[in-house]
């Protein structure tokens, strides 16, 4: 391998000297590599980056993502990204959306397909928004019995049980056509 060759982790260059770019995160302290590449550090731009061979699927800030929630904590929940603005991704990386500040109870649950928006990569973790309102929910099933539900203004309810639970609806809930599938 080249003397250029970095793998996950690796320290680039401070942050002081240089910015994160492509394929890089910032750890509070340092540069460091997201992905095995080759090194490629910018000096005019003051960017350091990791050229990769094939193309990782790493949001960046402002990327619109769609994902399945994997995890819901009282004041976060972590998605699993399977879109990246409208794109199908394959590398299964994980962000969190912080919760605290919405005044929902369950703003969503395991499995729900959410829409956010990424806020910014911060020691290492990948943090994402869900205030605006095209985000949110898109599809969801009742959690009492598993069933089809329908919105009510900023809420759910089954077809099949009738029960009535809050969430954080997004504008497109119950579309069907918030991806593009592949041709």
């Amino acid at each position: 391998m080249s003397e250029n060759a970095t793998f996950p982790g690796d320290k680039l260059a401070s942050i002081e000297e240089y910015e994160a770019g492509y394929n890089t995160f910032d750890d509070g302290d340092m540069v460091r590599a997201a992905t095995v590449g080759e090194k490629d550090i910018d000096k005019t731009s003051r960017v350091a980056s990791i050229k990769h061979p094939k193309v990782l699927s790493i949001p960046k800030v402002g990327d619109i993502i769609i994902g399945t929630v994997a995890a819901v904590m009282s004041s976060m929940i972590a998605v699993s990204i399977d879109y990246i603005n409208g794109e199908p991704t394959t590398s299964k990386v994980e962000c969190v959306c912080g919760t605290r500040n919405l005044r929902i109870r369950n703003v969503a649950l395991v499995n729900d397909i959410v829409k956010l928006k990424i806020l910014n990569h911060l020691n290492g973790t990948i943090h994402a928004g869900i205030s605006e309102p095209e985000l949110g929910i898109l599809l969801t099933k009742c959690r009492k019995c598993g069933g089809k539900v329908v919105s009510m203004r900023d809420a759910i309810k089954c077809t099949e049980c009738a029960w009535i639970d809050e969430r954080k609806l997004s504008t497109n809930f119950g579309k069907s056509d918030f991806v593009k599938l592949r041709e």
